[in-house]
C-alpha cells in the first residue's frame, strides 16, 4: 500500500477511537472467508489426531495443511497447523520406531525359546546364524569361534556363503574385521571393507573376501562375562551403511547366542562326563571324605574355642591340621598369634582379593584367608610352608577362618563388655558427686591406680565419627592403663601422666592415624587422687575449646602451652569484663543498628591489615572496609591500630569468638 494510503488508514482508526460510531459497523469483505479457513485449520489439527491414531502413512499428514490453504485460512493459523504437522510427523516416526523394535524384540524372545530348545551344538550354530540372517535381512550371515590354543579365531558356521575359500578361512587376533572384534570384544562395522584402511589387511582374509564378493561387514562379539568366545557377522555384496538399530539387533541376538552356545557346550561336557560314571563316583566318595576331615577338624577347633582356648591355641590347631606354619592377625594387622612362622606382615592386597572372593588366596608361596563376620572384615589367617594346597585343605583352611572369626567376635565381645564398664566408672570419676574410696576400690579391680597422678584428655574430631573415635580411645587406654569412654557428648581419657601436654600431642597423632582424620586433645593435670579428676576435666574441656577457637584442631595441648590465653581461661579470669571493656562500644554499635563491626576488623587483622584481602574476606567493597575501621576508630580512639592497643583488641576478638556468650 502507498504511504499516502498508510497515513490516511492511520488517521480513520485514530477518528474510530477518537469518536464511537453511532451504529454496528458493516463487516469487513473477506471475514466469512477468513472464519471459513480458520474452521479448516482447527479441523485439520483434529485430522492430524485422527491419523496418528489410526496410524496413517507419512504422506497424508500434509492434507489437512493443504485443504486449510485452500480454504483461505490466516497466516497465522496456517503456521501453527504447519508446526502441528511436523510434530504429528515426528510423533510418528517415534510410534514407528517403536512398533519396529517391538518387532526385533519379540523376534529375539522367540529366537531365545528356539536356542533353548536346542541341545546339539551343530545345530545351534547354524540356528544362529539363520535367525541373524533373517532378522537383519542381509546377503550373508556367518559366525566364527574363538580358539584359545592356535590364538586366533576360525570359520565355524555360515549362511548364504558360495566361496570355499571363505567357509574355511582363519582370522589371527586383530587382523580383518573379525579379528579385530574378536580382540577387543567391541562391534565393528564397514560399508566397503575392501577400501577401509581402520582394519589391518591380509591376502588371506581380502582374497577370501572379494571372493564372497562381499563389502558392507557387521560384525559383534559373543560375549560370556568378560570373555570372548567368538563373532557373529552380517554382511551385502553391496556398499552401504548398517543403522544402529541394526547394531543393536545383531548384539542383542549375539547376546543371547553366547549363552545357548555356552548352554550347549556344558551340556556336552555333561554327556562326555557321564560316560565315566565309575570315576565321578570316585571323585565324589573322594571329595566326600574330604568335607567329613574338614567337619571334624572345624568342629574341633570350634570345641578349642568354646573351652576358652585363646589365639595362640587356635592357631596351634590350624598348623597341626595342616601342617604348616600360622599367623593370626587382627583387622588392624596387629599380630594376635604365630605358630612355626617367622613374622609376616598381612599383605594386604591378598587380604582383600579373599575377601572379595570369599575363598584362600596364594601369595608368594603363602596362603591367605580374610576373617569374615558377614561382610566385616575381623582379621586374618596365613598359611606358610604350604606352597601348593590340594582342595581339601583348602577348605580346611577356610573352615579354620570361620572358627577365626567365631574367637575374634568372642574377644570383642569381652573387650566392649570390659570398655563399658571402664566407660561407666570413668564417668562416675568425673562428676564431682562420687565416692573417692568406692571409685578407688573399683578403679584397682580394673588394674587402674588413682593414688599416682594421672590426667585428663579430651578429644574432638570433625571428619571422624565419634563411635570410631572412642573405639581408638578405648584401644589408646588399654595400653596406657588408663580409662576411656564418653562423657558429656564427649571422648575422654584419664591416664596416669607426668606430662599432659605432652601426652595430649602423642595422643592427637595417635588417635588421628587410627581414625585417619584430625584429632584436636585438650589435656589438664596431673590430679593426684580421684577428687581432682572433675576439675582437671572442666579444664581440659576449656582447653580443647581454646585449641579450636585458635585454628589449632588436629593438635593436643594443655593450658599452659596456650600462653597468655590458656592462662586466661585456666585462671578463670573476668573474660566477659575484658572483652566488655575492649570492644563493648562495638558490641553494642553492631547490636542495635545490625552492623558488622567486629567482623570486619576480624577480617581486618586477620588478612594482616591489608584492606585489598579484607574487603575480598567479607564480599564487600574496599571503600565499604574503609568506612567501617573509620567508623572504628570513632568509637573505640584513635589510637585503637597502634601496637600496644592493636594487640589487646584482637586478644579480645579472640576471647569474644572463645565465648561468644560474654
Amino acid at each position: 500500500m502507498p504511504p499516502t494510503t498508510k497515513g490516511t488508514g492511520h488517521a480513520e482508526r485514530r477518528a474510530s477511537h477518537a469518536e464511537p460510531q453511532a451504529g454496528p459497523a458493516e463487516p469487513p469483505a473477506g471475514d466469512a472467508e477468513h472464519r471459513t479457513g480458520h474452521a479448516e485449520s482447527q479441523a485439520g489439527l483434529r485430522r492430524l489426531l485422527d491419523l496418528l491414531d489410526r496410524g496413517a502413512p507419512a504422506e497424508e499428514f500434509a492434507r489437512p495443511a493443504a485443504r486449510a490453504r485452500e480454504a483461505g485460512a490466516a497466516a497465522a493459523d496456517l503456521a501453527a497447523l504447519d508446526e502441528a504437522t511436523d510434530v504429528a510427523l515426528r510423533v510418528h516416526r517415534t510410534l514407528g520406531a517403536h512398533r519396529r523394535r517391538e518387532a526385533e524384540l519379540t523376534a529375539l524372545f522367540d529366537t531365545a525359546s528356539d536356542l533353548a530348545a536346542l541341545r546339539d551344538p551343530d545345530a545351534v550354530l547354524r540356528a544362529i546364524v539363520r535367525r541373524a540372517k533373517l532378522l537383519l535381512g542381509t546377503d550373508v550371515t556367518y559366525l566364527s569361534l574363538n580358539d584359545e590354543a592356535a590364538g586366533d579365531t576360525y570359520m565355524r558356521v555360515t549362511d548364504g556363503s558360495v566361496a570355499a575359500a571363505f567357509q574355511q578361512l582363519r582370522l589371527g587376533m586383530g587382523e580383518g574385521l573379525g579379528g579385530l572384534v574378536a580382540q577387543t570384544a567391541r562391534p565393528y562395522v564397514t560399508g566397503d571393507y575392501q577400501h577401509d584402511p581402520r582394519f589391518h589387511h591380509t591376502g588371506a582374509i581380502d582374497s577370501a573376501v572379494r571372493q564372497e564378493g562381499l563389502r558392507a561387514i557387521l560384525g559383534v562379539p559373543l560375549r560370556l562375562g568378560s570373555r570372548v568366545i567368538g563373532v557373529l557377522y552380517a554382511a551385502d555384496r553391496a556398499a552401504r551403511e548398517f543403522a544402529r538399530e541394526e547394531i543393536v539387533l545383531l548384539s542383542s541376538l549375539a547376546d543371547h547366542a553366547a549363552i545357548a552356545i555356552d548352554g550347549a557346550r556344558l551340556l556336552e561336557e555333561t554327556r562326555a562326563a557321564l560316560v565315566d560314571l565309575n570315576a565321578a563316583t570316585e571323585t565324589i566318595r573322594a571329595h566326600s571324605q574330604a568335607m567329613r576331615r574338614a567337619e571334624q577338624a572345624h568342629d574341633q577347633l570350634t570345641d578349642l574355642v568354646l573351652r576358652g582356648g585363646d589365639a595362640g591355641d587356635v592357631a596351634d590347631g590350624i598348623a597341626a591340621l595342616l601342617d604348616g606354619g600360622v599367623l593370626i592377625h587382627d583387622v588392624d594387622g596387629v599380630e594376635l598369634a604365630r605358630t612355626a612362622a617367622a613374622p609376616l606382615p598381612p599383605p594386604a592386597q591378598a587380604v582383600a582379593a579373599s575377601r572379595a572372593s570369599g575363598r584362600a588366596v596364594p601369595q608368594d608361596g603363602t596362603w591367605v584367608c580374610a576373617v569374615l563376620a558377614g561382610p566385616e572384615l575381623l582379621g586374618s589367617i596365613a598359611l606358610t610352608g604350604r606352597p601348593e594346597l590340594a582342595d581339601a585343605d583348602r577348605r580346611l583352611f577356610e573352615r579354620a577362618s570361620v572358627v577365626t572369626a567365631l574367637l575374634l567376635l568372642l574377644r570383642r565381645s569381652v573387650a566392649e563388655t570390659e570398655d563399658r564398664v571402664r566407660g561407666e566408672l570413668l564417668n562416675d570419676l568425673l562428676s564431682p558427686t562420687g565416692d573417692p574410696v568406692s571409685l578407688a576400690g573399683r578403679a584397682r579391680r580394673l588394674g587402674v591406680r588413682l593414688d599416682s597422678g594421672h590426667a585428663v584428655f579430651v578429644t574432638h574430631s570433625e571428619s571422624a565419627s565419634r563411635q570410631r573415635l572412642l573405639a581408638a580411645a578405648h584401644r589408646v587406654a588399654r595400653a596406657r592403663s588408663g580409662l576411656a569412654g564418653l562423657h558429656h557428648d564427649g571422648v575422654v581419657l584419664v591416664t596416669p601422666t607426668g606430662a599432659p601436654g605432652d601426652d595430649a600431642r602423642t595422643l592427637a597423632a595417635e588417635l588421628g592415624q587410627a581414625v585417619g582424620a584430625a584429632v584436636t586433645v585438650g589435656a589438664a593435670g596431673p590430679a593426684q587422687d580421684s577428687a581432682g579428676l572433675p576439675g582437671a576435666h572442666a579444664e581440659a574441656s576449656r582447653c580443647l575449646s581454646a585449641l579450636r577457637a585458635l585454628g589449632h584442631a588436629g593438635h593436643g595441648a594443655a593450658l599452659a602451652d596456650l600462653g597468655f590465653v590458656g592462662m586466661l581461661i585456666g585462671e578463670q579470669a573476668d573474660l566477659g569484663g575484658y572483652v566488655r571493656a575492649t570492644l563493648g562500644p562495638l558490641l553494642d554499635y553492631d547490636a542495635e543498628r545490625g552492623t558488622e563491626l567486629v567482623r570486619t576488623l576480624e577480617a581486618y587483622f586477620g588478612e594482616d591489615r591489608s584492606l585489598t584481602r579484607a574487603k575480598a574476606a567479607l564480599h564487600v567493597h574496599v571503600n565499604t572496609v574503609v568506612q567501617r575501621l573509620e567508623r572504628v576508630g570513632r568509637l573505640l580512639g584513635g589510637d585503637w591500630n597502634s601496637p600496644a592497643r592493636s594487640l589487646e583488641v584482637q586478644l579480645a576478638l579472640r576471647l569474644h569468638r572463645l565465648t561468644p556468650s560474654v
